[in-house]
């Protein structure tokens, strides 16, 4: 039996009565058919198969009996490209096509649908989807209805993004619901009504030129599609479908299926890159049969190669090896694929954890790397033999193994006899052994548990007494756990600490809390919390968020593995706490009868057990101790007021809990509720989704509103006009996103934007914040999702919409202004009171102002701790990448002192890669850090400036901010400061950039990553002087139009000519081969260094260049050519002495590329004959006042030469109607840019009369400049003195 048949048996006994049955069952295209195409039997008429009919598009050409269709011309044409079938529909029958043919030119591509119009009575439209009628089409991976888009995201996969061989499929059921298939696989129901008569319609729409009407009798595409149906299908399905009706082997081998680049030897046991060193991918292996649950997967790797970066990646997969189209690298694949690369872990192609376990870019040949997923559905890695914890959860049984011999990676062999490490569990009664104080009961049979509800980011395992923080090197909160019932009278509830990272600062918390687990909305940390709650942290006793008392008996922080740490309330109603069996006395008293006992998992504490030693206890247990018996007060201010509902709401609205839960009580909609505050700057108003109901669609709403909730009138039946849906609230400005669309007052302002609300799920957070930059943030699940709308109003309320689907919301944000002590995240220190100490030091060593600059001590150097990289020398002084792109981060020893800056000078550069260093400043202890590949990957207090952008823990906050750093040539010298308010300056050879960002918190440390170009950075100290901005040298000297214009670079404060930043200026490069594509002499212009100075955004932000300077006697404003490129050309030496460049006013003449070297020659505009580059437009261009003679004219009397127009600004003699604009295709890159040219000239003062501009311009002249003064002319020989010549290219 073939295995196509083996398949298709498999998959219609699996799915009996779906879609196969359909699909298998249409007549074989050789029955009832002559070789003519005559109907030869009484079965089947001509119509019964599915056909194109032949009225069709106007640009579509049938072929093949009318079963493909192509549109003509595709690369001039890109629609009148659709086609109908040749008879309506049968229910349940499947229309399915394979694109044969696509084009790379158009945008768009392929839609697919039905229509209930007859093919040959429709007037065919260029596209379908502009049909408003009786048309239902799936476009992109979205459904239109009669041209409007109904469902926005049907699907996870566009049509747009199919390629030829792909098929696409529809079919209307029995029950009237229509269905779309990609690749045999069904997508869903896309409309539950379709009409009961449609056609099949296909509209070849852009990039879609060719397909074919697939019938189901067709071998190869039967076993395709089957194919592509099996990789769908469940693990569970898969392991019962299995086709071999063999023994499954024991021994677990590599599939022969693998990558293009890879090789299975040693009987199956090796996987191998045999052109390692040529190829960096397509290695991808997987397992021979699916892994068991508990059996761990392990291989060694046998050999690496040092060209690449990356390495070895290693995961699971759901797709059956047999049947898989392996893709390049493993993290391609879109679906059922779990893998962990570098130190992350990524499901899906997306990542889910940033930091997990140990860097596996880091290993070496003979490390062993393991994968193995629980019988709870959790997935583990393993590294050398070592459990790094949870990576993932709900993984589904029946996964395959699979290894990606990336990079480095050259050859891995499986390895046996994998035992796998146990969950740990609480330690043994022999390992808990007590002191005869201990409060010990010797009751092991506690029924006191880890309660099921807790921290987002807590794993409860172990029958409920083990809990665990994942991805706890980049997680340092959210962990908070809770006991499953309230303690009794003199119950120890005790808890040992079994794991712990060197990574926070900060750790466990421990205490009690009257809120029952069902009430209670886990924070961040457990002292967020304001009410009914007492914790330990530290030394530290808090009450509901406030500390109470200090210096308690026990320090938290100063616990480690294996310590005991256990809480009881004694029948007084004091809280004690035990330390390894010791009691250290009462904490607080008057603690209410029922509380929880609760473990904030914070910081350095990853994972706890609940011990033997945990149950009733003798309540005769002594608290007579003077020293540490003492009542507080149970209330205490709070440090902040949690976030309530207006009373204002939809009549369909019911508030619960004190105005923090509200709830929809009926219908889908009527559901508005408010803020009862206006929102402050950079507040967060946040809920979580609480309860679903299937039955309706759509999406929660929220966001942003000028209209003051008490203005709709008092109650919760809704005031006057209040309208049932967000949208259609529009007495006051409202911003609001519904979905992925952003709206103001209900128009539609921007698509696509962040996660679709749609797919919130019960737990979901979803928040708005208004920016201190007047900007609409919506978070989800704590990521920001960016700025979904600007010029937000100052006074604007919360507003929600509790629509479709979403029932029930409560709010889990406060109006803290600023947190406590105790809910900050892990510092290296909390030292806290030196910031105004050094203030009133700073004045008294008279720092006078803000922008006064000191410098560092000598004792800067380079910390011992650093990327994997990087080498350091010259006393820790200087920093070296010495391989790869990445993994170059290195930290100032010392942290930054305000008003004193920090210099690192830039001292070689590597053009072989891109982008370049990258500059910032972190808060958390450097000694301790685990570095990632790169800065930006640093997810917790990280300030960063990269390229031209500032960025804050990942997210950028801030764009074109100063110069762009990866244009910053070798000898560069960047600094740090920290002004006396806490803003952090960028300093760049010297000058000071602004404030990159207010408000730094302290202490930090500047942070550097050799990134990409950047491979070799050194500390440096400024000379005295040099780093408050005064010049040094004879610089002081010199009268400003020698600096000025960059005239003579060697005394400016730029970089020195040979580290000049046209070195690395692409756009300089691309007007430098412009101009020497005009094949110009070059003793006209100035030799290397002084020959060229780009004026692009970069460079001129670089060189910290102004816009605007005055030139001449009496001195004259004019404008820098910004966005040119300008190229000096040889002033006359007679000239040059006479001073001429300073005396003289500079201005500008547009030009055309034909009469540069004309000009040139001459060494002057308008001289005599000499004069045809005055103002004479090209042949066709529009004339602008002037005019002067031909090549073969006679030449005009001297006493009358043809004016010269000029003008300060190039935005004017730049314009297209005075410097014409050419077509030249660059050598290098082979694209096509259009490109302008202009000279830069000297002016005799007083051989000009200034005038308003005469040329038509399209946009309008300079501002800066007054429109009488915008234009010069001038008639006198010798008033104009060639200087350069610029270039602008596009």
């Amino acid at each position: 039996m073939e295995l196509s048949e083996v398949v298709s048996n498999t998959i219609l006994s699996a799915y009996s009565g779906g879609l196969l049955n359909v699909n298998l069952s249409s007549p074989p295209a050789g029955e009832g058919l002559g070789s003519s195409g005559a109907a030869t039997s009484p079965i089947l008429t001509s119509n019964d198969a599915l056909l194109f009919h032949e009225k069709c598009g106007t640009l579509i050409k049938l072929s093949n009996n009318n079963k493909t269709a192509e549109r003509r011309r595709p690369l001039d044409e890109f629609n009148n490209g659709v086609v109908m079938t040749n008879r309506p529909l049968r229910d349940n029958e499947m229309f399915e096509i394979r694109i044969d043919k696509l084009v790379d030119k158009w945008s768009g591509s392929i839609e697919i649908g039905v229509t209930t119009h007859n093919p040959n009575s429709l007037e065919y439209p260029a596209t379908m989807t502009n049909l408003q009628s009786g048309t239902i089409m799936m476009s992109g991976c979205g459904i239109l209805t009669n041209g409007k888009g109904t469902r926005r995201e049907y699907c996870e996969f566009s049509l747009d993004e199919l390629q030829e061989g792909d098929h696409i499929g529809l079919t209307r059921k029995s029950n009237s619901a229509l269905h779309f298939f990609i690749n045999g696989i069904d997508q869903g129901v896309a409309t539950p009504l379709t009409p009961p008569v449609v056609y099949g319609v296909v509209d070849l729409y852009g990039m879609a030129v060719k397909v074919t009407i697939v019938h189901n009798n067709n071998h190869s595409d039967r076993l395709r599609r089957n194919n592509a149906i099996l990789r769908a299908l469940s693990p569970e399905g898969a392991l019962r479908r299995a086709a071999p009706a063999q023994a499954e082997p024991e021994r677990l081998l590599f599939h022969p299926n693998c990558g293009q680049k890879a090789a299975i030897t040693h009987e199956g046991r090796t996987a191998l890159r045999p052109h390692a060193t040529d190829d960096f991918n397509h290695g991808v292996v997987l397992s021979s049969r699916a892994l068991r649950d508990g059996e761990v997967f392990q291989v060694r790797i046998d050999k690496m190669v040092d060209k690449w970066a990356g390495s070895i990646e290693i995961g699971v997969t759901t797709h059956n090896p047999a049947y898989l189209q392996l893709p390049s690298t493993m993290t391609n694949l879109r679906s059922g694929t779990w893998m962990m690369t570098g130190n992350g872990v990524m499901h899906n192609g997306t990542t889910i954890l940033d930091e997990y376990g140990h860097n596996l870019d880091r290993l070496k040949a003979g490390d062993t790397v393991g994968v193995v997923r629980r019988e709870d559905g959790t997935l583990h890695f393993f590294v050398n033999g070592m459990t790094q914890g949870p990576a993932a959860w709900n993984v589904p049984p029946g996964v395959y193994a699979v290894v990606d011999l990336y990079g480095q990676a050259a050859q891995a062999t499986i390895v046996d006899d994998v035992e796998v490490p146990p969950v740990p569990e609480p330690l043994p009664e022999g390992n808990n052994q007590v002191s005869p104080s201990s409060p010990s009961s010797g009751a092991g049979g506690s029924d006191l548990r880890f309660h099921q509800l807790h921290g987002s980011n807590a794993v409860i395992t172990n029958g409920g007494r083990t809990a665990l923080r994942h991805n706890c090197r980049s997680e340092f909160n959210d962990a908070i756990v809770i006991s499953n019932r309230a303690l009794r009278d003199g119950e120890l509830f005790e808890i040992v600490i079994q794991k712990m990272v060197d990574r926070w600062s900060g750790s466990i918390e421990a205490g009690v809390t009257a809120i029952r687990p069902e009430d209670l909305e886990f924070p961040n940390t457990m002292t967020d919390i304001d009410y009914d709650t007492w914790m330990l942290s530290g030394t530290a006793i808090m009450q509901d968020g406030n500390t109470m008392r200090n210096n308690y008996g026990c320090d938290l922080d100063a616990l480690g593995t294996g310590a005991r740490i256990g809480m009881m309330r004694t029948a007084k109603g004091d809280l004690h706490y035990f330390i390894n069996g010791q009691d250290q006395g009462a904490a607080c008293s008057g603690l209410p009868p029922e509380v929880y006992a609760v473990v904030d998992l914070y910081g350095q504490c990853v994972q706890v057990s609940i011990t033997n030693a945990t149950g009733p206890m003798d309540n005769s247990l002594a608290t007579s101790n003077t020293a540490t018996e003492k009542s507080f007060p149970l209330h205490s201010p709070v440090a902040g007021v949690a976030h309530r509902f207006h009373s204002t709401c939809g009549k369909n609205v019911t508030l619960e809990e004190d105005g923090t839960r509200a709830v929809r009580a009926a219908g889908y909609a009527h559901g508005l509720v408010f803020s009862t505050k206006e929102l402050r700057a950079e507040e967060v108003f946040e809920v979580k989704v609480e309860e679903l109901d299937e039955k309706w669609a759509g999406s929660l709403r929220l966001g942003l509103t000028t209209l003051a909730p008490g203005e709709m009138g008092p109650g919760a039946g809704g005031g006057p006009g209040l309208p049932p849906s967000l949208p259609e609230l529009r007495t006051k400005t409202t911003w609001m996103v519904s979905s992925c669309e952003v709206r103001r007052d209900g128009q539609l302002q921007r698509m696509n934007y962040g996660r679709n609300l749609e797919r919130l799920g019960v737990g979901s957070h979803v928040g708005v914040r208004r920016g201190a930059d007047d900007t609409m943030h919506i978070l989800v699940d704590g990521e920001d999702m960016g700025p979904a709308a600007t010029g937000i109003a100052k006074n604007v309320w919360a507003v929600l919409d509790l629509y479709g689907p979403v029932r029930s919301v409560s709010i889990v944000s406060s109006t803290r202004l600023e947190e406590s002590e105790g809910t900050q995240p892990p510092s290296p220190s909390s030292d806290t009171g030196s910031e105004g100490e050094e203030d009133d030091e700073g004045e008294e060593r008279g720092l006078g102002g803000q922008n006064e600059v000191g410098v560092m001590p000598a004792t800067l150097e380079f910390l011992e701790n650093h990327g994997k990289n990087i080498l350091l020398s010259n006393g820790n002084r200087t920093a070296t990448r010495v391989a790869s792109y990445n993994q170059g981060i290195v930290v100032i020893n010392q942290p930054l002192v305000p008003q004193l800056l920090v210099q690192v000078r830039i001292d070689f550069l590597n053009r072989q890669w891109t982008s370049s260093l990258v500059l910032g400043v972190i808060t958390c202890a450097p000694e301790r850090l685990n570095f990632p590949a790169s800065a930006c990957a640093l997810k917790r207090a990280a300030w960063l400036l990269r390229g031209r952008g500032v960025f804050h823990n990942g997210l950028k906050i801030c764009e074109k901010f100063g110069p762009n750093l990866d244009t910053c040539p070798e000898g560069t010298i960047l600094g740090l400061r920290l002004d006396s308010s806490g803003g952090l300056h960028l300093h760049v050879n010297g000058v000071d950039q602004g404030v990159a960002v207010p408000d730094v918190p302290q202490p930090c440390h500047a942070l550097v990553d050799l990134y990409g170009q950047c491979e070799q950075v050194t500390i440096v100290n400024p000379e005295p002087g040099a780093a408050s901005g005064k010049s040094s040298g004879t610089q002081g000297d010199m009268e400003k139009a020698d600096m000025v214009d960059g005239i003579k670079e060697s005394v400016c404060w730029g970089p020195p000519p040979a580290a000049s930043p046209l070195k690395s200026c692409e756009y300089h490069a691309l007007c430098s081969r412009f101009q020497e594509l005009l094949l110009l002499p070059e003793d006209y212009f100035m030799p290397p260094p002084k020959r060229s100075l780009c004026y692009c955004e970069s460079c001129r932000k670089l060189r910290g260049d102004e816009a605007h300077r005055r030139r001449g006697e009496p001195p004259r404003e004019y404008a820098l050519p910004f966005g040119w490129c300008r190229f000096n050309l040889r002033v006359n030496p007679c000239l040059e002495a006479g001073t001429l460049t300073k005396k003289w006013h500079m201005a500008y003449h547009g030009s055309n590329v034909a009469a540069v070297r004309r000009v040139l020659d001459r060494g002057e505009l308008g001289a005599g004959t000499a004069s045809i580059l005055s103002c004479r437009p090209l042949k066709g261009e529009p004339r602008v006042g002037f005019e002067e003679p031909g090549e073969n004219c006679a030449p005009p009397r001297e006493e009358q030469p043809p004016p010269v127009l000029l003008s300060p600004s190039l935005q004017y003699a730049g314009a297209e109607s005075l410097a014409s604009k050419v077509q030249f295709r660059d050598p290098k890159s082979q694209r096509t840019h259009q490109a302008q040219v202009a000279f830069q000239v000297c002016v005799r003062p007083g051989s000009y009369t200034p005038g308003p501009p005469s040329a038509a311009l399209g946009e309008p002249s300079d501002p800066h400049f007054s429109p009488a003064e915008l234009e010069w002319v001038t008639k006198e020989k010798g008033a104009t003195l060639l200087y350069a010549l610029l270039v602008r290219v596009e």
